[in-house]
């Protein structure tokens, strides 16, 4: 049976790269190790990174009663609370991802376009002239505007109003590096009072949850004003028995697509602007796909358009948010790829690396978008979204948010780096994201070219 070899230094040093470089902290493992190797973070199990196609197929293919993945993600449980499908392992995983399914698949997330283009329609029309500003925090106004509309069905009110700023803020206390390595030291998780870091945290996140309890009651008490956001559908799902979300489940729910929803899709945002804005072929061809529709095309017509597509691929591709997919745990002994792991063996599938993969992705460090035109690649060698049956919920809304920001604000407006300085990937909470935020500049707005006029081929004399 093979052997897997691991990095020999302290779990404390481990776990200082993990935090402060952990893209190139897994390069550097990859190099001496291989595309299986093990890791020892001080304070957590140790585990075991995979990254070959074939390793993934088989963790994601395998009966879902092999692997638990919920308790695996101890770590987001301050931010997400209990009763989060992230945390939730067998029967009750499978009932809760049941229930969450139909707001975000089929005809329902077709419905949301239209609404999509006008949030970021509306957003970057208020964007001042010659100014710089950083891609990144105007992407999270947009998806957070998205979020609260499609999800919450808010767009005015006193809990909107205050919603708003309490999430960004819920976000902030965690991002930087240093603000993240909370999430990874419970040590450091002491409330010592409203000014104490940690202090701040929890009474935020216990105002959001106050919020949202009252968003709940209000719901539950008009159940017949319910609309066609994903709360009212929430509100009115039923399991195999006929019972309905309870407020808790419902509260950490909203909080996961709050935090995980939003955050993500502006992040990935905002890398995708620095590509087609430092790459002048990319934004050339680009323009000139979208430009082959009319001005008022049909939002799900712009969302199919295949270089769009591939723009937004790459994008998620070269630096996607999540490094790692769920970690898994095996409920009994299993064997991957010639190695065997006993019971209770954390095996992480490692997004980062299988999307660097020389085999899979030639020149892994240029941005192309013309590879996924090229090549049609299994969830196994792109899976920006995890996979198997812990395959992000929301990532068809994700997809069409990106798809349909960028395709609205590049259409209407001429922006431009603020900076020729390269924009490197840095830790953000668990997620990874530009270091700067992408500063940017809006020039203007954009004159659409006119169809080329065809002179006729006969003439009336």
């Amino acid at each position: 049976m093979k052997q897997i070899e691991g990095s020999k230094i302290l779990p404390a040093i481990q776990l200082y790269h993990w935090i402060m470089n952990p893209l190139g902290f897994l390069e550097e493992c990859v190099q001496k190790y291989g595309d299986t190797f093990n890791l020892n973070l001080l304070g957590f199990p140790p585990f075991t990174i995979v990254s070959h196609p074939q390793a993934n197929q088989e963790i994601f293919s395998v009966d879902s009663r092999q692997f638990d993945a919920g308790r695996g993600n101890g770590l987001i449980r301050v931010l997400v609370g209990d009763n989060s499908l992230f945390l939730m392992d067998g029967d009750r995983h499978k009932r809760e991802r049941k229930l969450l399914m139909p707001p975000f698949h089929g005809e329902k997330v077709k419905s949301y376009a239209q609404t999509i283009c006008d949030i970021a329609a509306v957003a970057a029309s208020q964007w001042q002239t010659r100014q710089p500003f950083k891609a990144q925090k105007a992407m999270q106004d947009i998806t957070l505007e998205i979020i609260l509309h499609v999800v919450f069905g808010l767009s005015e009110g006193e809990r909107y109003q205050k919603m708003k700023p309490l999430i960004a803020n819920l976000l902030d206390m965690v991002g930087a590096p240093l603000r993240a390595s909370v999430l990874f030291l419970p040590i450091l998780q002491q409330d010592w009072g409203a000014w104490s870091p940690w202090g701040q945290f929890v009474r935020c996140r216990q105002t959001i949850y106050d919020l949202l309890q009252a968003e709940i009651e209000e719901r539950r008490s008009q159940p017949d004003s319910n609309g066609n956001d994903v709360l009212s559908l929430m509100l009115s799902a039923r399991d195999e028995d006929g019972q309905p979300m309870t407020d808790a489940e419902l509260k950490d729910e909203m909080i996961t697509l709050l935090t995980a929803g939003h955050e993500t899709t502006a992040t990935s945002l905002s890398w995708a602007f620095y590509w087609i804005e430092k790459l002048p072929k990319v934004k050339e061809k680009l323009l000139q796909e979208l430009d082959s529709l009319p001005e008022n095309a049909d939002p799900l017509e712009v969302s199919r358009l295949p270089y769009l597509t591939a723009v937004c691929s790459e994008t998620l591709r070269i630096y996607p948010v999540a490094i790692i997919a769920f970690p898994r745990i095996a409920r009994s002994s299993v064997e991957i790829m010639g190695y065997h792991f006993d019971t209770e063996a954390m095996l992480v599938p490692c997004i980062y690396l299988t999307h660097q993969r020389e085999d899979l992705y030639p020149e892994p460090k240029k941005f192309r978008p013309e590879r996924f035109l090229e090549r049609q690649y299994t969830p196994n060698e792109f899976l920006p979204f995890g996979g198997g049956n812990r395959r992000c919920i929301g990532y068809v809304l994700a997809l069409l948010k990106m798809k349909l920001v960028l395709a609205t604000i590049l259409t209407k407006y001429e922006l431009t780096l603020a900076s020729d300085r390269p924009v490197v990937p840095r830790r953000r909470g668990g997620t990874i994201a530009p270091h700067n935020g992408v500063p940017i500049i809006l020039k203007g707005k954009r004159s659409r070219p006119q169809p080329a006029k065809t002179e006729p081929i006969f003439s009336q004399t």
